[in-house]
Formats: structure tokens, sequence, C-alpha cells
């Protein structure tokens, strides 16, 4: 993760998010890196010195980012503030509002994305939702603006995962883009699907 690239080369890093591309290209001369870390970091910066909107997540983003495996608690209240900077969960460094980290596989996730649409909060129109119930945390940010400020209050969840799907065009399928909520047993209020399709 891009924490880890932190720790490892923390100068030489720091330096590397300060310059412009040029620059950058002259110091990786002198602070060797791997290519996959040079390209890491290139994506990097043009997303930070992007004017438009953030892109939306890859498949590989979304995995790193959604996915846990840990045998760590899920009721641990510290949970989402170290996880959220150990997966590198930002907007362009500044703290997202909300996050969800779900205990599952992503072709589990990848599934869901053919099922029949529902209604999500938010005013988000159109959902997905999981048949079976899914474990994970949800995380509301509580304290901070930027990266590593972050504080975030943990929250474990079991409930039906409702989430958007988006295409991804040069992997050619359809992916989990967005959580929009996990709806615990007691909340599931019986709906009427609202759409059939795959968007």
């Amino acid at each position: 993760s891009m924490w880890t690239l932190i720790a490892l080369r923390p100068l030489s890093l720091l330096l590397l998010l300060l310059l412009q591309p040029l620059q950058l290209k002259i110091l990786i001369q002198y602070a060797p890196m791997s290519e996959e870390e040079v390209e890491h970091f290139e994506d990097y910066l043009e997303e930070m010195y992007s004017t438009g909107p953030t892109l939306p997540p890859t498949k590989d983003v979304f995995k790193s980012r959604t996915i846990i495996y840990s045998r760590r608690p899920l009721t641990d209240s510290n949970y989402c503030t170290d996880e959220i900077k150990t997966k590198n969960v930002h907007n362009r460094f500044r703290c997202v509002k909300e996050h969800f980290f779900l205990q599952t596989s992503f072709e589990e996730l990848q599934d869901i994305c053919n099922n029949l649409f529902v209604s999500c909060k938010n005013g988000v129109k159109r959902c997905h939702r999981s048949k079976r119930l899914i474990k994970g945390v949800y995380c509301n940010l509580t304290r901070g603006v930027v990266m590593t400020d972050c504080v975030y209050e943990s929250s474990y969840r079991q409930g039906y995962v409702l989430m958007t799907c988006r295409w991804q065009d040069d992997i050619q399928e359809i992916i989990p883009a967005y959580i929009n909520d996990i709806i615990e047993t007691s909340d599931v209020i019986k709906e009427k699907p609202v759409l059939q399709g795959y968007f």
C-alpha cells in the first residue's frame, strides 16, 4: 500500500509528492524504486494534480480498500481509524466521511451486481442487494480533514449489503463500485425491486 511505501522510503516519497512530473523523473534516477512503485506513484500524482472529478475505483482498488481478511476483531473500536490508513482510503488525501469494510470475497460482491435493483439510502435510486448476510464494519468520520488526522467511529454490522456497480472497460467486467449500506436484519423492509438490469 501507499503507507507501506511511505514508511519504507519516507524522505524520497515525500519529495515525490511535492514535485512536478519532470522533477519526478529526475529524482527517480537518484532514489531507486521498482517499476511498480514508480507506476503507482505516477498514477497517484496524476489523480492528485487532476482538476476533474475523482476517477471511479478500479477492480483492484475496490478490492484493496473494501475486502478484509484480517483476523482482527471487527468489533475493535479502533478498527476503522487503523484500517483506513493501512488500506490508503482517502479522496485526494482528504478524509472520506464514511466507508465500509466487508468480510467476504470480491467474487461474491461481483455476483451481487447481477441481482435486481432495490432502493438505497442517501438519495441513491438503484442499488443491488446481497441475498445473504455479510459481516462488515461501518466507518463514520468523527474528527480530521486530511490524512493522517482522520479519526473514525467503528460499528460492527452483519446484514444485507447494498451497493452500486459499474462497467470497467479495460477488463470488460461489471464490478462493485460503492458500498451504500449494510442493512441489519432488524432494519430490513420487504421491498419490491424497482428495476431489473445491470445499471
